[in-house]
């Protein structure tokens, strides 16, 4: 296979998702249902709609109908089916004594027409009103799904799958309430009203005009499935361009560095082109039933004329040419309701399938949930044989990230991890906070399981930072407190001061209050780490867990963050994985770690005097480290 080959199948492979699926799918429409019911009264005068719309429709019609053989009458009929039928309502038809029967009737047109748009105006209100209500309740559910799954999931299960599983999916089901399933339904029972007054006033003539509609049902038939292939590639392509568009906004940077753009916009183009390419094909068959239904209408009109010129009254004709319009009319829109239907379907499919993901760390109902344990919280953490994987049991023993590890610490007592690039560090620390669970062995808080914690109180004595600090949109003060009704602003002001971080936030024109850009992005790296130490501390963790939390800080920041760690600290029980000598010197003591298993612990004193890893490590990268502030100088 080619590179270009490889490249294609990999793209199709990620976009497979936006393959469309049976327009009709009962188990999912079932399923759906619990979503509409709450609404269900909504859906009742939507249904109970359908009659008085229908009655009110063909009003108009047999009201000229009605005017025209008054008015010219030079064809004598008798009466049809259709009239025996409205008999009891013909009566509204005639003009009270003194008044012109046409301007009455053009009375009775206008209040029909009037009545007909007020009720396709609550019609179709209700419909989408009862849809977005509907899809609202579907889209919290999927979000506060998504909240629940553990951090596994999202290693292997694309973010931007995540977002269009809340917006572009739940918006398509939403869409198929008020042009999709409704619509169809509606107009099928349309149509078939219509053929029913047809056959009533006329038989031989309704007989004669429908009998194209089953060739115009082939036709319809070939281009539905033509028609969904088209509209399937149109959405593979666009796919195709909104990820490459968020790939390189996102790295906009390394685009401008490395002078990429003409390459980034000839591939654009290219992309850009194909989609082109994709709608003209739809769009073609998009044009052709539109021309195959209008040329069948033409050809009833004609039959129309033929035959009942001379038999039946101007009314009569007029009455079919108007129904006949209205028949042919929900056939024109036939492809694009069937696309609707396959989309909302498979975005239905599609939201079941996420929530239909269990999460695999779960509370158990037995869990202890906060302030319900007796003894005072200490900060003990214990390791027990735990071995680990982030695919679970793994077959190759070399798949193992952690190897029978086993360590304690104690109360208030600090330790550091060390170890080289993929030795299972972050692992730990990751366990720790239950990001992910132990598949053998445990793991022991005050010698409680974690697993017997409720992941909100575990999580509130475990504070993790991370090296790559994530700050949210809005002020300094929400991204230290992050909502919590008990940290107050004196309590923010308070641990920012502690961490050093009072410095540069005061200096800001708007203090606490002033504005987080995306991701951080106004603030320095060090800013970001001394936020995200206030944070920490804010939350009042017992237990502080940093991964290379010092690793991006410029020497000129240093001093300052050391002296937010401290504080952070201070008092806590602490795991601190770290590159910086500066910030493991004085831990009370080093673990080692070698492809997940701890090859070495003690002091940095007793490590350097074994001659094993950790002084081999110190050599080739912390010794290195301690000599550069000193070059500096």
């Amino acid at each position: 296979m080619s590179a270009s080959e490889a490249r294609s199948s990999a793209t199709e492979a990620m976009h497979e998702e936006e393959a469309l699926g049976k327009a009709y799918d009962g188990r999912l429409l079932l399923r759906l249902w619990r979503y509409v019911a709450p609404y269900r009264w909504q859906v009742a005068l939507t249904l109970g709609l359908i009659v008085p719309l229908f009655l009110v429709e063909i009003a108009p019609a047999w009201i000229i109908k009605v005017g025209l053989n008054g008015a010219i009458g030079e064809v004598q009929e008798r009466p049809t089916r259709l009239d025996q039928w409205l008999e009891p309502v013909s009566g509204v038809l005639d003009a009270p004594a003194g008044l012109d029967p046409l301007w009455w009737l053009a009375g009775l047109y206008l209040v029909s027409a009037l009545l007909y748009s007020g009720l396709q105006y609550v019609n179709m209100y209700v419909m989408a009103r009862t849809g977005q209500a509907a899809m609202r309740d579907l889209r919290r559910d999927v979000f506060e799904h998504i909240q629940k799954l553990h951090l596994g999931f999202f290693d292997r299960y694309p973010v931007g799958r995540l977002v269009t599983r809340c917006t572009n999916d739940v918006e398509n089901v939403a869409e198929m309430f008020s042009s999709g399933i409704v619509a169809l339904v509606g107009d099928l029972l349309r149509m078939l009203g219509f053929a029913a007054i047809l056959f009533l006033e006329d038989a031989t003539l309704a007989l004669l005009t429908l009998l194209v509609v089953p060739p115009l049902a082939v036709v319809a038939l070939v281009f539905r499935f033509k028609v969904r292939a088209a509209y399937r590639l149109v959405r593979v392509r666009i796919a195709r361009i909104n990820a490459y568009i968020q790939e390189n906004v996102t790295g906009m940077r390394e685009v401008q560095l490395f002078t990429r753009e003409e390459r980034i916009r000839a591939e654009f183009d290219e992309m850009n082109s194909a989609h082109r390419d994709a709608w003209f094909m739809s769009i073609r068959y998009d044009s052709g039933l539109f021309a195959v239904v209008e040329l069948a209408q033409s050809l009833t009109v004609a039959i129309i004329l033929w035959r009942a010129t001379g038999l039946a009254s101007a009314g009569t004709i007029y009455l079919f040419i108007d129904l006949l319009r209205r028949f042919f009319m929900p056939l024109r829109d036939l492809s694009a309701k069937y696309s609707v239907m396959q989309s909302s379907m498979a975005s239905a499919e599609r939201i079941f399938q996420l929530l239909d993901t269990e999460p695999d760390i779960e509370d158990r109902r037995d869990a202890l949930a906060l302030g319900e344990r007796t003894a005072a919280p200490s900060g003990v953490v214990e390791f027990e044989n735990v071995w680990f994987a982030y695919s679970g049991e793994p077959q190759d023993e070399a798949d193992w990230v952690l190897r029978d590890v086993s360590f304690r610490v104690a109360a208030g007592e600090r330790i550091a991890l060390v170890g080289p690039t993929g030795a299972g560090k972050t692992s730990v620390l990751k366990l720790l906070t239950r990001l992910y669970e132990p598949v053998r062995g445990r793991i022991l808080l005050d010698g409680v399981d974690l697993r017997d914690y409720t992941q909100d109180h575990l999580r509130r004595r475990v504070a993790m930072v991370l090296q790559d600090v994530f700050l949210f949109s809005g002020s300094i003060f929400e991204n230290i407190a992050l909502d919590r009704d008990d940290i107050d602003a004196a309590r923010v002001a308070q641990v920012a001061h502690a961490v050093q971080a009072h410095r540069f936030v005061e200096a800001l024109p708007d203090g606490y209050a002033s504005e987080v850009r995306e991701r951080g992005s106004n603030f320095s790296a060090g800013q970001r780490q001394l936020l995200s130490f206030a944070r920490a501390l804010a939350h009042g963790a017992d237990v502080i867990v940093l991964d290379e939390a010092t690793s991006s800080i410029d020497a000129e920041t240093e001093a300052l963050v050391q002296q937010g760690l401290h504080t952070l600290m201070e008092g806590r029980t602490a795991l601190v994985v770290a590159h910086r000598l500066s910030t493991i010197e004085d831990v009370d003591r080093i673990y080692v770690l070698e492809s997940g298993a701890i090859v070495e612990h003690g002091s940095h004193a007793e490590l350097m005097t074994r001659h094993g890893l950790y002084e081999r490590l110190y050599h080739l990268q912390y010794e290195t480290q301690q000599r550069s502030p000193t070059a500096a100088a």
